[in-house]
């Protein structure tokens, strides 16, 4: 908290490579500063290409919700920014990025110029968002950002080259914390304390492990904290003394040959897939269901649930955790089959699966797409059905509530199918699934869009797939 109370400059850069504890550093800085009664947590905004929200990778989305997050706690600034917004209701999320910052932060921050207390605003993963022209347009809002009020932005991401040539790398105006260049020592050590503290909590009748072992595991971890949270969830999947000890054993061994930063987390990803899709214990079949599930929650454009995936691959539940029972070191699996949130735990290992595993693991993105496109394809056509949206009358406006019939499976089937058929290479072989559902349940269709209110976004979907597949029962005109 010292650079917050004390440094004049208004942004402090945390850069660091994949795997090095950013989102950690961040979360826990968002809870110490909202904690802290000497600074306004202004709010926090952690973009994300695993967590499957679209919003989560678009630049456009990052001032408005800082925005609304400090309006809820500052009614002065809620009144100001009400004030800048009310002109043009419901733009300010789709102008440039260099308009928002105006609108929706430096004016209406005004009103707080008699707060002597820091006004602060943590931004995640900024390397995730997708469109580098906006990041750069946003940096640059930011790094040119003056105000009556003190305020100040924590921006962490990895040094990635259209960031490091930005205005936010220039060490004059900004300060800037390297992660990965600080000692390999002193990040040992903290490791070193994590994962004790992990060891710990997870006792059982007997002793699993030694001091020795957790030193091993630190000394390992190489400063990746990616790493060592990866080898714990493994391990800890364990409920016995012996699977444990033999966990731990076998990622110790398995993955102490390399001895650069990423081999070794490169091999301990190989190496809990290969745990996971053991040929002595998974067919074949098996092991291409699991590519193919990985391959899908990478592609998911929403959180999907277990059910959702489960129907869009025309499977049974229980068939896919089982699937996914041994890689929970490396993807989040909600505990109900309902709730939303399948997604990768950290982005460096989907960047692993798409781009550096080995050829009989590797993953390529089409593979999801054009599994996602056929299976949203086939739940529409099987489930979109006259009066889908249960309305009494058509002339009566659509219930507030979204019906039983309209599930989170087909939800996502009608929001997102276009979608994943426009990233295809190639969508010919996909033309006449999309001819079989869409002359017959066009309508239906588009009555499940109007319930979703999003009309709009169906008239824009039209267009895409005129542009990308042959559509002869559906023109849409300028």
């Amino acid at each position: 908290m010292t650079w917050v109370q004390k440094d004049a400059r208004h942004i402090l850069w945390l850069a660091g490579m994949a795997g090095t504890g950013k989102t950690s550093v961040a979360v826990t800085l968002c809870r110490m500063l909202d904690n802290d009664p000497s600074i306004v947590f202004g709010g926090g905004f952690f973009c994300s290409r695993t967590a499957n929200v679209e919003g989560r990778t678009d630049v456009r989305r990052i001032l408005p919700t800082l925005a609304v997050l400090l309006s809820r706690q500052s009614p002065k600034f809620a009144v100001a920014l009400a004030a800048e917004i009310r002109p043009n209701s419901g733009v300010a999320g789709y102008e440039p990025v260099s308009d928002q910052i105006g609108r929706l932060l430096q004016r209406p921050l005004s009103a707080l110029a008699s707060e002597t207390r820091p006004i602060v605003f943590v931004i995640d993963a900024l390397d995730e968002c997708t469109n580098e022209r906006e990041l750069a347009e946003l940096l640059s809002a930011i790094a040119k950002f003056q105000c009556d009020a003190n305020v100040k932005f924590i921006l962490t991401s990895r040094p990635e080259i259209h960031i490091l040539g930005g205005p936010i790398s220039h060490r004059a105006q900004n300060g800037i914390l390297q992660l990965h260049m600080i000692e390999v020592e002193e990040v040992t050590q903290d490791i070193r304390l994590y994962v004790d503290d992990a060891f710990s909590k997870k006792k059982l009748a007997k002793p699993w492990y030694s001091e020795a072992d957790v030193t091993a595991l630190a000394t390992l971890s190489n400063g990746l904290f990616i790493f060592a949270s990866t080898v714990v969830s493994y391990i800890l999947v364990a409920t016995s003394v012996s699977n444990r000890t033999a966990r731990l054993q076998k990622a110790l061994t398995a993955v102490g040959q390399s001895t650069v930063a990423m081999s070794k987390l490169d091999a301990m990803y190989e190496f809990v897939l290969t745990e996971a899709s053991d040929m002595y214990k998974v067919e074949a079949e098996e092991l291409e269901a699991t590519r193919c599930n990985l391959a899908c929650i990478l592609a998911a454009r929403a959180p999907l649930s277990v059910t959702a995936l489960a129907e869009l691959r025309d499977l049974e539940p229980d068939d896919l955790r089982e699937s996914l029972r041994y890689l929970h070191a490396t993807i989040y699996v909600p505990g109900e089959d309902d709730e939303p949130g399948l997604r990768m735990l950290h982005a460096s290992f989907s960047d692993y699966l798409l781009e550096r595993a080995p050829e009989n693991i590797r993953i390529s993105s089409a593979l999801g797409e054009e599994t996602l496109a056929r299976g949203c394809l086939r739940l529409m056509g099987k489930r979109l059905h006259f009066n889908i949206s249960q309305s009494d009358s058509s002339y009566e406006p659509n219930s507030p509530s979204k019906p039983d019939s309209i599930t989170l499976p087909l939800e996502y089937a009608c929001l997102h199918w276009i979608y994943h058929i426009s990233a295809l290479p190639e969508t010919t072989g996909l033309d006449q699934e999309v001819e079989a559902v869409i002359r017959p349940k066009f309508l239906f269709w588009l009555e499940v869009m109007s319930v979703l209110d999003q009309v709009r976004r169906a008239a824009a979907m039209l267009v895409l797939a005129v542009a990308t597949v042959r559509l002869p029962s559906c023109r849409v005109s300028g």
